[in-house]
């Protein structure tokens, strides 16, 4: 699998985290970014649609992006939705 490396957080202190990229067969964004604490996990998994309780599988993970990303974020949107990688 080939991905379009998209972005990494400029303030990462070189430890290469939290990065965004886009797959090119599927326009998915795939990120990488630090787990998050479990008191935000609890917060997910406690989140109900419809009042039905999402919960968080185990082959789920919740991360955290910091908001300076946005930028980063948006222009993997657009490379996505424009679907400019097939």
């Amino acid at each position: 699998m080939t991905l379009r490396f998209t972005g990494v957080d400029p303030n990462n202190g070189g430890n290469g985290s939290p990065t965004v990229w886009v797959a090119p067969e599927t326009d998915d964004l795939v990120i990488q970014g630090r787990r998050a604490d479990v008191r935000t996990e609890k917060a997910c998994a406690g989140f109900e649609i419809q009042g039905h309780a999402m919960g968080i599988p185990d082959h789920e993970a919740v991360v955290r992006i910091p908001a300076r990303m946005a930028l980063i974020l948006r222009e993997a949107c657009d490379v996505a939705e424009r679907g400019e990688l097939r």
